[in-house]
């Protein structure tokens, strides 16, 4: 049956299959998605213009290869695309992934909403099966939501930005609005990352950081680690460096999945590459 998802504030529907296939293409070490089309899709908003896209990942992605998106399609819950997603990538890698492929509303003014997604776990994958796959919608898991809500006793704010570490890529950055002429800016902004798993938790930080920007310069005001260790995927590296108040916060998120968890933090400075960007 259909099952009810809550994503950034819309209460949605999940419903519907989507059809594709894969395919290794092994002359130019790619691995292809065929996405055909989507059928059933719930409706956000019967309203307003219907505006869908497929979006693909893998999982854990230690690579950072990033996300594949389709092209938007308008006025219809029953979305046809014929889009081909490639990414670049050795079989032995591939083979330690999982492929998430999900259905998302694009709305132009306001915020995406989730529609249902599918996975593929490729370790099992028989690859020369290359025949359509059609498979029903399903609500989501694995996702961290930061719920910004304002700062303290700063000089004047003109913005926060967030990470989730180790992706250092510009499409895992988020903004808040910019706040001009406080300080004691109220943001009231929620942060959405999605595909990460239970285990990716323990080997990824949440990098908060709060910026004083004009139009000449940006300067850092302070910021804060969200984390368990200090390792990432076997890695020791400088930015797992939280603080007792940090982790306790980070424990207290994974202890209690589905529940929002709040803490007031004190800014710290950062030492580090990411705050360079």
């Amino acid at each position: 049956g259909s099952v009810m998802t809550m994503y950034s504030g819309d209460l949605v529907e999940v419903q519907g299959t989507i059809q594709f296939s894969i395919n290794y293409v092994q002359r130019l070490r790619e691995f292809h998605i065929f996405v055909a089309e989507c059928r059933d899709l719930a409706a956000v908003d019967p309203k307003r213009n219907r505006s869908d896209y497929v979006k693909s990942y893998l999982v854990p992605d230690k690579a950072n290869l990033g996300k594949r998106k389709t092209s938007v399609k308008k006025k219809t819950l029953n979305p046809t695309f014929n889009e081909i997603l490639r990414y670049r990538v050795r079989m032995e890698y591939l083979r330690t992934q999982t492929l998430i492929l999900s259905v998302w509303h694009h709305d132009t003014f306001g915020k995406n909403s989730f529609l249902g997604e599918v996975d593929v776990e490729l370790s099992k994958w028989d690859f020369d099966h290359t025949q359509m796959n059609y498979l029903a919608l399903k609500a989501r898991v694995g996702e961290i939501h930061i719920w910004v809500k304002e700062c303290k006793n700063l000089p004047l704010i003109r913005a926060t930005i967030d990470f989730v570490l180790p992706d250092t890529s510009r499409k895992s950055r988020q903004k808040t609005r910019v706040l001009r002429r406080t300080a004691e800016p109220v943001f009231n902004h929620t942060m959405v990352y999605d595909g990460i798993s239970e285990a990716d938790l323990t080997e990824a930080c949440v990098e908060l950081t709060v910026w004083d920007r004009d139009r000449l310069a940006s300067n850092l005001l302070g910021g804060l680690r969200l984390g368990a260790g200090t390792r990432s995927y076997g890695a020791l590296v400088d930015w797992m460096d939280s603080g007792p108040y940090e982790v306790s916060l980070w424990d207290r998120m994974m202890a209690s999945p589905s529940e929002w968890v709040e803490d007031v933090l004190p800014l710290r400075m950062l030492s580090s590459a990411r705050t360079a960007l």
